[in-house]
């Protein structure tokens, strides 16, 4: 099978509260966005990758020619939703019945394992999949003083992540219908679900957070490096073993 992938990347990062944006901002060696684009830049399944990017970003030549050839770079827009649709605009080779992932660029700790299950799920529904955490915590709903209004019951609640696994077709005209509509989806499952296309819950096994805060930023700079110091024995192992042989 074959994919290909939008990554929104126009937001303002207003609550990441720095002086710089947080997808430029280090994370190990290199950037929050390059980090994020990695996975799909090396999976040779990956067609082609529509970033939409801020004016600004747009504009910046050294951020255009730090960017791969699979990577085209658009315009995107005010809100998440314009910023997809202008991607998925884009990919002007995908086919009306090609995948399409949507992944948030704010989030960098994709692991390999994640994005197969996704992928595979994915390609066996009529729909498509989204990666997601169910609820484990006790939900409490307030009302306008701040004060517990309810006990919410979590069963079959799920916090949704990225990517999103969608056809080009369905998943376009369900994000143009919304906004004709006035409406405004969260995510693109929303829009599909708007539709009356329930897309499958695929339950991520590696942690993979959505960067808001700097201490958000931490935390994913912990984890990858914890990855990497993971791996390094099964490598150096592995090429132990080739010598022998």
């Amino acid at each position: 099978m074959r994919y290909w992938l939008v990554m929104p990347a126009a937001g303002a990062s207003r609550r990441f509260g720095a002086a710089h944006p947080k997808l430029h901002r280090p994370l190990l060696d290199r950037t929050v966005l390059e980090v994020a684009l990695q996975p799909f830049i090396a999976d040779p399944r990956c067609a082609g990758i529509a970033l939409a990017l801020g004016r600004e970003d747009l504009a910046n030549t050294g951020l255009r020619a730090r960017l791969p050839r699979q990577v085209t770079a658009v315009a995107g827009g005010a809100r998440r939703c314009d910023s997809v649709l202008a991607g998925l605009a884009a990919l002007g080779a995908a086919a009306a019945d090609d995948w399409v992932l949507v992944h948030d660029a704010a989030r960098p700790c994709l692991g390999a394992s994640d994005l197969a299950a996704l992928l595979d799920a994915g390609v066996a529904h009529p729909v498509g999949a989204l990666l997601g955490e169910p609820v484990a915590d006790t939900l409490k709903r307030a009302d306008g003083a701040g004060e517990i209004e309810a006990t919410v019951e979590r069963g079959g609640l799920w916090r949704a992540q990225t990517p999103q696994m969608f056809r080009h077709a369905p998943l376009r005209a369900a994000l143009a219908a919304a906004l004709a509509a006035g409406r405004e989806p969260t995510d693109e499952a929303q829009a599909m679900e708007w539709q009356g296309a329930r897309a499958r819950l695929v339950a991520a096994r590696e942690a993979n957070p959505k960067i808001t805060t700097p201490q958000d930023l931490e935390l994913a700079a912990a984890l990858l490096a914890a990855r990497a110091a993971a791996a390094a024995p099964a490598v150096t192992a592995a090429q132990g073993t080739r010598t022998c042989a």
